[in-house]
């Protein structure tokens, strides 16, 4: 399945994106840092806290895999990532080798139902349409056990933005509430909306639980 979206993000628009956010571990902290007042390491401990280290955990859309590499960090081992870009994909294989990472889209999740405990997006859900939407979450609801996390830009009500001068790219909306309103056995475990320190736009972090799990094979 292939959406004007993903046609956009596999091209050299995509590969452009990559190599603007090629950041090192370190300078990813420093731009939430600058943003928000706190690094990404600090959001994740707070949001991760009570997950086991040996959970096994999916990114989708992990691009060059630094989130990943941040888990992996934290003493998470049991990682995984799929990506649609080929470029961005290669690079996440020469610096994350331990971590398996794989070819695929959000709409097209190549793993069985209930596979990981954690399954989390950062900064994709945003670009993906809203007609495509229920799909995705769909996909990321289907594969996990136990938690959906995820950071996303975050608007009351559903609102395109112009990307780089593009439209149908990016999309706004509350994602949390998204999950809740799709599904029944979804409940919100933590949320936080993260206002920029030099203008007026929020993003939120956010943790969903399963309340009705089926048991790992």
């Amino acid at each position: 399945m292939n959406t004007a979206q993903m046609l956009r993000w596999t091209d050299q628009f995509g590969r452009d994106y990559t190599d603007r956010n090629s950041l090192t571990l370190s300078e990813l902290d420093a731009l939430y840092h600058r943003n928000y007042g706190v690094t990404r390491r600090e959001l994740n401990a707070q949001f991760l806290a009570g997950v086991p280290r040996n959970a096994h955990i999916l990114e989708v859309g992990c691009n060059i895999g630094n989130q990943l590499s941040m888990l992996r960090e934290m003493g998470f081992f049991n990682l995984y990532g799929i990506e649609i870009q080929h470029y961005a994909l290669r690079q996440a294989k020469s610096r994350v080798r331990e971590i398996d990472v794989v070819e695929a889209s959000a709409l097209e999740i190549p793993f069985c139902n209930e596979s990981f405990d954690l399954v989390f997006t950062s900064g994709v859900l945003i670009h993906i349409a809203p007609v495509d939407l229920p799909l995705a979450l769909a996909e990321i609801h289907r594969c996990t056990r136990k938690y959906i996390w995820g950071f996303e830009y975050h608007s009351r009500s559903l609102r395109e933005v112009a990307y780089r001068g593009q439209q149908d790219l990016l999309w706004k909306m509350n994602y949390a509430q998204a999950f809740l309103r799709q599904f029944e056995d979804l409940e919100l475990s933590r949320l936080e909306q993260l206002s920029y320190l030099d203008n007026s736009n929020v993003d939120c972090m956010f943790l969903i639980r399963k309340t009705r799990m089926v048991p790992a094979n």
